[in-house]
């Protein structure tokens, strides 16, 4: 097995990635914010923000005792004052005391102001409590009542008032009025809870800004928990899905906004073509292969390297429901796909499937033979296996093992850098508000019309299911259960991984694929492993493991 000296790639297959990097990139140190040990967890790893200092190419940067962080390039040729890094921001940032414990860093930009001013916010949402329910004594049952019926009925009251009131609650109190909201869904609190969600209904909008946004689908999780009917709504959302161009369509939209799916895929292929650089047998097993797009960017390479292509490769890959309707079929697409472009590249391809979900996966199911260098992939997709909170079965920790025993050359893993597993109800509801404000800011700023109908689309069917689960269900029928990379790290050790050494080509690699992006978005480098984020919270990671 190649040691970390060892690792290398030819300059062919660099240079289909990223190019010499010749623009000044500002790097900083990791400021560690605090351990996160959570008593149900176990240790979740560190919390980390950035923090400027100074600029260097990559190539020239001094020591930083393990530690890189790079901005987009575009964010070089200027800084204020009010950069989201500086220590005033995140210092108020941090003092926000209704953030999550279990999480210490954010999006500045959707960091409430109003910690100062509780008291004021608890009297205005008293005033509409008692406007819009009135002093019945038996008002609470009555709304019991109404939530079996899915109806609420609560006390009529003047048009006016109700408006004056909700203009009493600034726009950028929307975020702590959501959070009240879910604390009184958590604490069974019926009347506050319906009276609040009378509120929000009136400051949310699928077409607003990106608080308004994640409003209405929390709003939508909330109420679907408090009339104990998440699993109800959540599957008819799931039932309710576009055709399948139509999906097709919504998912590239996110992908060429965002680029969250291009950094799994390009982190991963730069390590992947890495370890493989001098191998004549090669076997991908893709746990999430979607439409197979990714493994054309590594035939091309692979066809490219100093020595020649492979002798023979095979790539598996393994289906799941989402992606076969978005194909509009079966595995067979894909593999059709892929043989002819291989063919194209003069790369012998063979194509085996798997068309099944991760959970159903066993040793027989993945076509393994002695004599070729295996590579797994791991793309966003561990956090949906249930883990031994869920199930005995645990298959999070069984795929694992599984994947173990194939002693494959590298595991790839790629996860949302969020807490959402075991988290009690409310303090994860405050994670996912933190997680998916950032997620819409950055949305935002490909800067495509807030009425964009096909925008609007997308982020129904690619983002708001998800929010809608993680606030509404539990046990087996929240599937959406997210781990902090700390988490992962102990999982892997304890099947017997150790974690495999990131070359500064494998940053590059990404660096040349966020030129196109916002500056606002950040990556940085930390215990051998990549972080993406937008301003100063991370949002997802790739590591590799060995």
């Amino acid at each position: 097995m190649q040691t970390s000296q060892e690792h290398h790639s030819s300059a062919s297959f660099q240079g289909l990635y990223h190019q010499p990097l010749q623009d000044p990139y500002r790097l900083s140190h990791f400021q560690i914010l605090e351990n996160n040990v959570s008593a149900d967890m176990g240790n979740q790893g560190t919390s980390i923000s950035f923090e400027p200092e100074q600029y260097f190419t990559l190539e020239s940067s001094p020591a930083t005792d393990g530690y890189i962080v790079c901005d987009s390039p575009s964010i070089s040729s200027g800084l204020s004052n009010r950069s989201p890094f500086s220590p005033q921001v995140s210092q108020s940032y941090m003092s926000d005391p209704h953030r999550s414990p279990e999480n210490n860093y954010g999006s500045p930009a959707s960091g409430s102001s109003v910690a100062d001013n509780g008291n004021e916010m608890r009297h205005k949402l008293r005033e509409i409590e008692i406007v819009l329910l009135g002093s019945e004594p038996d008002i609470g049952n009555s709304c019991y009542n109404s939530l079996d019926s899915g109806i609420h009925q609560v006390t009529s009251t003047s048009r006016w008032d109700l408006d004056q009131l909700v203009e009493m609650i600034p726009r950028l109190d929307l975020r702590e009025v959501l959070i009240c909201c879910a604390e009184a869904v958590s604490n069974n609190d019926v009347s506050t809870a319906v009276a609040l969600m009378k509120v929000l209904e009136k400051k949310v909008s699928v077409s607003g800004d990106p608080i308004q946004r994640l409003g209405a689908y929390t709003l939508e999780g909330l109420r679907a928990r408090l009339e104990r009917s998440g699993s109800v709504i959540y599957k008819s959302l799931k039932c309710e899905e576009p055709t399948s161009s139509e999906l097709m369509s919504y998912m590239s939209i996110l992908y060429e906004i965002c680029p969250y799916w291009k950094f799994a895929y390009r982190s991963a292929n730069a390590v992947i073509g890495e370890v493989m650089a001098n191998e004549r047998r090669i076997h991908i097993i893709d746990f999430q292969i979607a439409q197979g797009s990714q493994w054309m960017l590594l035939i091309q390479a692979l066809a490219h390297r100093h020595g020649g292509p492979p002798l023979a490769l095979r790539i598996t890959g393994v289906d799941d429901s989402q992606s076969a309707h978005a194909r509009g079929g079966g595995l067979n697409i894909v593999g059709q796909k892929l043989l002819a472009f291989a063919k194209s590249c003069q790369v012998p391809l063979e194509f085996h499937a798997a068309p099944m979900s991760g959970c159903e996966v066993e040793l027989e199911n993945l076509s393994v033979r002695s004599g070729e260098a295996l590579a797994v992939n791991f793309p966003y997709v561990l956090h949906h296996m249930p883990d031994e909170s869920v199930s005995t079965q645990n298959h999070r920790d069984r795929l694992l093992r599984l994947v173990k025993s194939l002693s494959p050359k590298v595991v790839t893993l790629i996860e949302q850098e969020s807490n959402t597993n075991t988290s009690p109800f409310f303090p994860r509801f405050k994670e996912t508000m933190e997680y998916y404000t950032a997620m819409f800011e950055s949305i935002d700023a490909a800067q495509h019309p807030r009425d964009d109908k096909r925008r609007i689309r997308a982020e129904e069917n690619c983002v708001a299911r998800d929010i809608v689960n993680m606030v509404a269900c539990e046990d087996a029928e929240r599937v959406e259960r997210h781990e902090l990379l700390g988490k992962w790290r102990s999982r892997l050790s304890m099947a017997g991984f150790t974690p495999y050494p990131l070359s500064s080509s494998v940053a590059n690699a990404v660096i040349d694929l966020l030129r196109s992006y916002n500056e606002n978005y950040r990556l940085a480098e930390s215990g051998g492993a990549l972080y993406l984020g937008w301003k100063n919270r991370p949002m997802v990671t790739s590591s590799a493991w060995w």
